[in-house]
């Protein structure tokens, strides 16, 4: 498993909104400044984090994004598996895998599965408010 830029640029996004939520709206060209970020690369990840109802987006003039939950009600694996997609280490652990004819045989599987569980333990018990401000 490796995580794409598209699931790193989208924690930045998470983290720089809930940094700085008290000015409200915030547009996201700012947040591609402060973050060093395309404009045109965060436009791809927002829709996800919109759709994923972390984000709301206002349009028009004064709009931009804001989080719609608090920081210390997002999680890390939240913000991944809306970006990545699963992040089971592998394929026969993913969200609607086909079962495989070996599961019951398999002799890698308990190795697989206890990784799958402590990476989703430890993704899940990483909130935002613990990546804000150094």
């Amino acid at each position: 498993m490796m995580i794409s830029t598209r699931g790193r640029y989208a924690l930045r996004v998470i983290i720089d909104l809930a940094e700085n939520a008290d000015a409200g709206l915030i547009p996201m060209h700012e947040v591609a400044k402060r973050q060093g970020i395309s404009l045109k690369y965060l436009e791809r990840i927002l829709p996800e984090l919109v759709s994923g109802h972390l984000v709301e987006g206002v349009h028009g003039k004064g709009g931009g994004y804001r989080l719609t939950k608090k920081p210390d009600e997002i999680s890390v694996a939240e913000i991944l598996k809306l970006t990545e997609g699963d992040i089971a280490p592998v394929a026969c652990l993913e969200d609607n895998a086909v079962v495989c004819d070996r599961m019951e045989d398999c002799r890698t599987l308990p190795v697989w599965k206890g990784l799958n569980d402590r990476i989703n333990e430890y993704l899940e018990s990483v909130k935002i408010t613990d990546l804000m401000k150094k």
